[in-house]
This record gives structure tokens, C-alpha cells and sequence, in this order.
């Protein structure tokens, strides 16, 4: 069946994860803290607080990503006993969201292929990734956000609400993300053929398999052309 849409993550994928900000909100954790804690040690509790929420948070108990951000922030502050003030601490996190660096090879990707339908489906909050976009001055054919659906990736309402709503079967799109749990697990039970834009060079578990792995969009691009090219699923 042939290629006729392009699903895309947006943090990560097309822009600037926010890496970079993480450890300066956990050090003023630590400098405001009795004693003095690791980094690492307040990133990795900070984010298992988040994958908690994050992994309960859908249907009638679903939660904007800020909300869950930041209800995780204080639960660590708390852990840490330090005295921050987490609606402070994490501006420059939402600040990130709506401003994110952008990675030099979209543009030419999103040209290169601007005359086949390209939709944004991702986890972050609709404000932010509207703010995002209008900040590059990016366009899609369409966006989708957990808010949409009340539910985040992987689990299934994104990715088949994005079919229903666009008219496609599975075998018709073919998603492009950087996470192998959120969008290759998420959007391979379904189905849809998958991209792992592997740009930190990381280890891909026999578990999760992707139909393709690119360590950058110009490699994903190749792809995007043999399928288009054969009309056919290549694995």
C-alpha cells in the first residue's frame, strides 16, 4: 500500500529536547537542600515522579503535562527537603517548550517533503507546541496533542485517532520519533510502520524493534524515498 502521510514527533524529533535544562533546576534542588545531593540523583527521582503520574494520566484522570511536571517537581523538592519554589525553578523548563533550539536538518526535511500530508503527534500540551511552532514559524497538514485525546503516548488513542480523523489506514503512514517506548511502541502495535531517529546513538533493544533506525533526519529521508518509491512495506 502505497505512502500517504508522514507522522511526526515534535521534542526531540524536530526540536531540542530540554536535556539542557534539567540539571540546573535540580542543582538549585540540591543547593537549597540540608545537604547536598547528586544531580543525577534528583534528575532520576524527579523523573520517576513524573513516569508515575505520567503513566496513570488518561481518560477521565488525564492531566496536562505541565500539571504533572510540575506536581512531580514538588514531590521532589519534598523528597530533597529543600526549600525551592517549584513554580519558579521550572520556568525555564516551560520556557524551553515554547521556545525550543531546533535541530538544523527540519527545514530541509519538511521542505523536501511539503507536498505529502505531515501531522504532529505528540505528548507535550497544545499551548505549548502551538507557541513552539509559531516561534519556527512551522506548518503542518495537522497537529494532535494527549490533550486531543486524553491520553499519551504509547498508549493507542493518539496514534488511532490521528487514522480516524485523517482518513488513513496503518500501512498508509509511517511515524518518525525519537523515543523507542512513547512513539515506536506506541505507534507499532497499530500497525504503522516506524522510524527511530536515533540521534544520541543509543542501544536499541531486540524488545523494540523499529521497522528503521536514523541517527538524523537526512537518514530518514532515504526512507521516506523507498517507500515512496516501491509502494511497499520494506523491513
Amino acid at each position: 500500500m502505497h505512502l500517504k502521510a508522514i507522522f511526526l514527533d515534535f521534542y526531540g524529533t524536530l526540536v531540542h529536547e530540554d536535556d539542557e535544562i534539567i540539571p540546573g533546576i535540580c542543582e538549585k534542588i540540591s543547593f537549597h537542600s540540608p545537604q547536598p545531593v547528586p544531580v543525577k540523583v534528583i534528575g532520576d527521582h524527579w523523573w520517576q515522579q513524573f513516569f508515575e503520574r505520567f503513566s496513570s494520566s488518561y481518560g477521565t484522570d488525564f492531566k496536562p503535562q505541565r500539571e504533572l511536571e510540575l506536581e512531580a517537581l514538588r514531590a521532589t523538592i519534598a523528597h530533597f527537603k529543600s526549600d525551592c519554589n517549584a513554580d519558579e525553578i521550572v520556568q525555564p523548563q516551560f520556557q524551553h517548550w515554547m521556545k525550543p533550539g531546533i535541530y538544523e536538518d527540519t527545514l530541509p526535511f519538511l521542505r523536501e517533503f511539503e507536498y505529502l500530508p505531515m501531522y504532529i503527534l505528540s505528548n507535550i500540551d497544545t499551548s505549548d507546541i502551538k507557541a513552539a511552532m509559531t516561534f519556527h514559524d512551522l506548518k503542518f497538514t495537522g497537529v494532535m496533542t494527549s490533550e486531543d485525546v486524553r491520553a499519551y503516548k504509547p498508549r493507542p488513542e493518539l496514534f488511532e485517532t490521528a487514522l480516524e480523523k485523517y482518513g488513513l489506514a496503518p500501512e498508509e503512514a509511517i511515524h518518525i520519533g525519537d523515543s523507542l517506548r512513547s512513539d515506536i511502541e506506541g505507534a507499532g502495535a497499530l500497525g504503522i510502520q516506524t522510524i527511530w531517529l536515533n540521534r544520541l546513538n543509543k542501544q536499541c533493544p531486540e524488545s523494540n524493534r523499529p521497522n528503521f533506525i536514523c541517527k538524523d533526519l537526512n537518514e530518514a529521508r532515504e526512507v521516506i524515498y523507498s517507500r515512496l518509491e516501491t509502494g511497499s512495506d520494506v523491513v
